[in-house]
């Protein structure tokens, strides 16, 4: 008995059947007689031949080529194989069971090759695909095998149907002139969604290309922070031994002068006792004569005095670890660590002041001019063509015209405060001297809750609701980029600002309803 996988070989790819005088086409594939006649003749309206697996096309009907050989194969699995799966579909006639390759609609038979060739061919036998379920092939209502297709009704119908019945008068195709229709719209439609599928396609390339992009960036920057970390342990290692080494020579000093001190004291300690213990012999003497003839130990010498002297100055009571000292010594090697980690990671942490020169006279500014303050009264201060008057802002002393610069401000969470970066060309007076009011300058506006960012007199309100009072700036001038961070656990981005910036870049302040605003060092 032969194979299920070699029958499956010997199935046409149209009707999925046994071949039934099988033929070929120049490509080489194989398809039942009927079968590929019926899917040229459907083709022919295109002027374009193509076979139905492999698509290669034919400018010209093709011939076909019968195939002796495999029609001996096919009828010879037919005849020596009786038993067929249940969900084949038998020829009425046959037996054993032969494998149909067509049904009958007129007569509801199924047909093998053999039947299929002495079956009545006039024109009321449709013949069709095989098949058991004849029902929906019909007219429900009359019985007869359905011929036409009402497009007003989007339905199959039977010869009667178009004569009589609510389909009577209607426009009727014949099926395979409507399947063809539909076939030309699902074509054409088809041809709307190749584009729509192409640009999807092109946009999940892009994404995918984006998405590797991000994992090969995220991986390099894995490997940068794991080097950066293993690099500060070197340094902590070694800034502990530093600092473990400084407790242990202030240590080693000040115990070697207080063992110096206590081996003195031991030694006059020890004198002392011998001496006395010879008084202590004197006083028993009862001779009066030798007693009083024995030197008078209790006028002690210039060098008995000199010997027992006190701790000789060596050793304060007072000295001590040198705290401040140790101290130090961990400040300079972690500053050194600091400046080591921003100088590996491209960013300059710039030593900000702020120009008393530029302050409205209702802001204060502290002594260092890391600070500024709100007051309600106007301040005396000279006039200044660079002062501003109508807004209470300050600008900062230098400014930033190239490189990667980060630095922190901390609010006081009452009033407003607006946070950013201006060109030094900025108004001193009038609507265009406020920051965010021109194309001079960006902000980050804090007030009750709210967040929000500034630009050329465009407002844009953030969703998010900062609540640590402590804000980083991060300002990449090659790059145009000003970002706006909150400084929370996690650290959360708020803003960024996208410019090609054209002139040097000054921090810039506004202070209202008793804020302040101080720069972190």
């Amino acid at each position: 008995m032969a194979s299920a996988e070699l029958r499956d070989e010997l199935d046409c790819s149209i009707c999925l059947s046994l071949y039934t005088d099988p033929v070929s086409l120049r490509c080489g594939h194989f398809f039942c007689r009927s079968c590929i006649v019926s899917a040229l003749d459907a083709q022919e309206a295109a002027g374009v031949y193509s076979c139905p697996d492999c698509r290669a096309q034919y400018l010209e009907r093709p011939a076909l080529e019968k195939n002796r050989k495999l029609r001996n194969i096919v009828e010879r699995l037919s005849s020596t194989q009786p038993e067929m799966e249940e969900t084949r579909i038998f020829c009425t006639y046959c037996d054993p069971p032969v494998p149909a390759v067509r049904s009958c609609l007129h007569c509801e038979n199924s047909l093998c090759g053999k039947h299929l060739t002495a079956h009545n061919k006039t024109a009321d036998h449709i013949l069709t695909e095989p098949t058991d379920s004849f029902g929906h092939k019909k007219c429900s209502l009359h019985k007869k095998v359905l011929e036409y297709y009402c497009p007003q009704d989007a339905v199959c119908l039977c010869a009667s149907c178009c004569l009589v019945g609510e389909h009577r008068g209607h426009q009727v195709e014949l099926l395979d002139e409507a399947s063809e229709t539909k076939k030309k719209k699902l074509r054409e439609y088809l041809d709307e969604l190749n584009p729509q599928k192409a640009e999807i396609q092109t946009r999940v390339q892009n994404l995918q290309d984006r998405k590797r992009k991000i994992q090969e960036k995220a991986s390099d920057k894995r490997k940068n922070v794991s080097k950066i970390f293993m690099d500060i342990k070197n340094r902590l290692e070694i800034a502990e031994k530093k600092a473990l080494s400084e407790v242990s020579r202030q240590e080693e000093k000040i115990v070697s002068q207080i063992s110096h001190l206590i081996k003195k004291l031991e030694t006059e300690e020890d004198k002392l006792s011998r001496k006395m213990h010879h008084v202590e012999e004197m006083c028993l003497v009862t001779d009066t004569i030798t007693l009083l003839q024995e030197r008078d130990i209790t006028v002690c010498s210039q060098g008995d005095e000199e010997d027992t002297g006190g701790d000789g100055g060596e050793v304060s009571s007072e000295e001590d670890l040198d705290e401040v000292l140790i101290s130090l010594t961990l400040h300079r090697s972690m500053r050194d660590i600091v400046t080591n980690v921003t100088s590996e990671l491209g960013v300059h942490v710039p030593d900000i002041l702020l120009d008393v020169e530029t302050a409205h006279r209702l802001v204060k500014i502290s002594e260092d001019l890391k600070m500024v303050i709100h007051l309600r009264e106007k301040q005396e201060r000279p006039e200044s063509s660079g002062r501003f008057v109508t807004y209470s802002q300050v600008l900062s002393r230098c400014g930033l015209s190239s490189g990667r610069h980060y630095w922190e401000v901390e609010w006081n969470q009452i009033g407003e405060c607006d946070i950013g970066l201006s060109y030094p060309s900025i108004e001193r007076k009038g609507d265009q001297s406020g920051i965010g009011y021109s194309d001079k300058s960006w902000c980050l506006v804090l007030h009750d809750g709210e967040c929000k960012v500034w630009h050329n007199s465009e407002e844009l309100p953030l969703s998010m609701k900062p609540t640590s009072p402590t804000l980083g700036v991060f300002l990449d001038y090659e790059a145009g980029r000003l970002s706006f961070y909150e400084l929370c656990d996690p650290i959360r981005h708020l803003h960024t600002f996208t410019a090609s910036f054209t002139e040097p870049l000054h921090v810039l302040f506004y202070v209202h309803f008793g804020a302040s605003v101080t720069i972190r060092s």
